[in-house]
């Protein structure tokens, strides 16, 4: 059996000898505002699904021995940190642009001031589970506000290898808590992803969006609700992140957090992302940020990557317009 790597050991290595690689508002920290636009085009790129039975698929043995999937994100790192036409990128830059929430709402949760903290389950955030190259991967995700009310968040790398193929058996268990599927198990019926992360694994637009088919005649939304989102935000805000690490010392059968204040990544500043206090390891990849010190808050990012095999920060992409549009293909998928 394939040993599963961490989030902190899968993902690149700092220098030639080493650089391991691996969501109501809060109150801003004074920080500058995004730069210059991008030379890139929002292109985004849709993969409709056409298997069935994920939901079968997934038997508790099957989610429990998942592999946690920031292990796919290795190949992206380690080309995107070598890569001259993102190194002198300037950040992105538009106008704030925010989603408001959809019902059921949510209990607020208490700011823990620790690298990580255990939570109860949050109805929207879950785990997700897919099929890349014939092994089973785990990641988080959350349920977002959407058009169609039907749509999760994540790593892009949860839901396509970048570049590469796009996952199968695409499956999102909210409320995941010791094998248990509170809420079900909703397939999806469609993933999306920033162009320049399908087409060449950016580190900078770690991030995708998949919707799920109904359930029990049910939409996602009208079951868990979906969290509100942010766009085109101030840098170096506040925000408590979640996931279900699943790499040691974690087990990945409940819900952990983190919080703190934002900060660019000083290693690899070519992937514009800021990252926050936080040890969670593999299996968190997609789990979302939330701007200020609750899980009401508006999404403003997922779990990305992190460096070192005892990695103290968790980063994640800046959501902009490139992810923005992602986001609004899929929501009015």
């Amino acid at each position: 059996m394939r040993t599963p790597k961490t989030l902190a050991t899968s993902l690149l290595s700092l220098s030639a000898a080493a650089l391991l690689a691996l969501g109501a508002g809060g109150a801003a920290s004074a920080a500058p505002a995004p730069g210059n636009a991008p030379a890139e085009t929002s292109a985004v790129s849709s993969h409709t699904v056409v298997e069935t039975g994920g939901a079968e698929y997934w038997t508790e043995e099957r989610m429990r021995s998942a592999i946690p999937g920031d292990v796919l994100a290795e190949k992206a790192m380690q080309k995107s940190a070598n890569s001259k036409a993102t190194s002198h990128r300037p950040a992105e830059a538009g106008a704030p642009s925010t989603v408001q929430s959809q019902s059921p709402s949510r209990q607020a949760k208490e700011v823990q001031s620790k690298a990580n903290a255990s939570e109860t389950p949050v109805k929207h955030i879950g785990k997700v589970f897919f099929t890349l190259g014939g092994s089973n991967y785990v990641c988080s995700g959350n349920s977002v506000s959407s058009t169609n009310k039907s749509t999760v968040s994540t790593a892009g790398h949860c839901l396509n290898e970048g570049p590469g193929a796009f996952a199968t058996k695409f499956t999102f268990v909210p409320a995941y808590l010791n094998g248990a599927a509170p809420y079900g198990m909703w397939t999806a019926k469609s993933l999306h992803a920033p162009t320049q992360w399908s087409s060449g694994g950016d580190m900078t637009y770690d991030t995708g969006f998949a919707v799920m088919n109904t359930l029990n005649g049910k939409k996602l939304a009208e079951v868990v609700g979906a969290s509100g989102l942010q766009f085109n935000a101030a840098r170096g805000l506040s925000y408590k992140a979640f996931g279900y690490p699943a790499a040691a010392p974690f087990n990945g059968e409940s819900l952990k957090s983190c919080t703190g204040t934002a900060a660019n990544d000083p290693n690899n500043p070519q992937f514009n992302s800021q990252g926050i206090p936080c040890n969670m390891t593999g299996g968190s990849s997609g789990g979302p940020w939330f701007i200020g010190s609750s899980s009401t808050g508006y999404q403003n990012s997922v779990n990305s990557y992190g460096y070192g095999s005892n990695s103290t920060k968790m980063y994640g992409p800046y959501w902009g317009s490139v992810i923005q549009q992602a986001y609004t293909t899929a929501a009015a998928s």
